[in-house]
């Protein structure tokens, strides 16, 4: 699980920067982590599904990506360690830009006969270009990456906001990873 540190890792070389652009330009991130073990209630081999009871109960399937090799060790009643990390940036570009969307996945799997695991992280940004804005309402019309425009309400928690004038590209990533790893019983 040494990339999932990685991950984890990078979360905190983020976040930081993104706090650190906030100095001179509004912006926000959280983040929120959470520790798991999951059991395998069954495996669906042809399928390459798995369906897993959660600790409080919950019941999900989870669709086992056709790179990974060893789901013939899965079965059900095995254990997972389950580590998902979650976050949110929203800021002000700092070099400004174009309206554009993008997404970036990537995937770490065990080698072949080594115990199941994987780490999966998926990123989806997506910048607009700022329109126009009410300071005094407190709404912001922003442009999309296919051109349509959307009216948005600005939450009053949101700070800095007297800052962002029309022009601004406001930029919005949103983060995901898992990692998993068999416990060996």
């Amino acid at each position: 699980m040494k990339t999932l540190l990685l991950v984890v890792g990078s979360a905190c070389v983020i976040l930081p920067a993104v706090a650190q652009a906030q100095d001179t330009k509004p912006g926000a991130a959280v983040a929120a982590a959470v520790d798991a073990v999951v059991t395998v209630r069954s495996v669906n081999y042809q399928a390459r599904t798995v369906s897993l009871q959660g600790p409080r109960g919950n019941v999900f399937t989870m669709k086992v990506p056709d790179e990974a090799q060893n789901l013939d060790q899965v079965y059900a009643g095995a254990k997972f360690n389950v580590h998902y990390l979650q976050s949110v940036a929203v800021f002000i570009s700092p070099v400004g830009g174009e309206p554009a969307a993008g997404e970036v996945s990537t995937m770490e799997l065990a080698e072949k006969g080594a115990t199941p695991a994987g780490v999966i992280v998926n990123v989806k940004q997506i910048q607009a270009r700022v329109e126009a804005i009410d300071h005094s309402e407190r709404t912001v019309v922003l442009m999309g990456p296919q051109g349509n425009l959307v009216e948005l309400a600005v939450d009053e928690r949101v700070q800095r906001l007297n800052e962002v004038k029309a022009g601004d590209i406001v930029v919005v990533r949103y983060t995901e990873a898992v990692g998993m790893k068999m416990i060996k019983q």
